[in-house]
């Protein structure tokens, strides 16, 4: 029972935390651990407490579920970074030549690398296995298919930053609403 209980304490020090800017628009998540270190040290303030506290032996904290920084950050507008992860979840994990939608698709360039296309936002789309190797090392003109949508590089909402969250974490909602 000992060992169990070990187990369960650093994932609770892992739950996610809302971290807003001092003007109350929503900056990131961050850990737990890392939450009560920022109120520890006077960087922030809690605004949501509905997790209990943490106990060591000598001290209680309290589990924040929203924390406020109590100095503005400035930080230049979002970019989303170009990985395979944000191309599926931006074409909404179908593929964009078939229509089919698949856990198992694999990254497409519509014009070729070695044809001159840049490994960029606007030519990346997600393909399944089969019309990848269709489309080869041509161009979907070429291989007579032709994209559902052309391929953008995503605005970094709120909604598409923190989304995902919601579900789990409803009392984030009305912080999240208004940006």
């Amino acid at each position: 029972m000992e060992a169990s209980r070990r187990f369960e304490f650093p994932s609770l020090l892992q739950t996610p935390v809302l971290v807003l800017n001092a003007n109350f628009e929503p900056l990131n998540v961050c850990s737990l651990r890392r939450a009560i270190a920022l109120v520890l040290d006077g960087k922030a303030e809690i605004l949501e407490n509905g997790r209990g506290e943490v106990r060591t032996p000598s001290r209680v904290f309290p589990c924040p579920s929203v924390i406020r920084l109590r100095y503005v950050v400035r930080r230049p507008p979002r970019r989303l970074r170009l990985t395979k992860r944000e191309i599926l979840r931006r074409d909404q994990y179908t593929c964009q030549y078939c229509g089919r939608s698949s856990p198992h698709l694999t990254v497409d360039h519509v014009i070729p690398r070695h044809r001159g296309g840049k490994h960029t936002w606007e030519n990346l789309v997600a393909a399944c296995p089969a019309c990848n190797r269709r489309k080869g090392n041509r161009t979907p003109a070429e291989a007579h298919m032709t994209l559902l949508r052309q391929p953008f590089e995503p605005i970094p909402t709120i909604r598409y930053l923190f989304g995902a969250y919601l579900r789990e974490y409803a009392e984030w909602r009305k912080y999240l609403e208004g940006w």
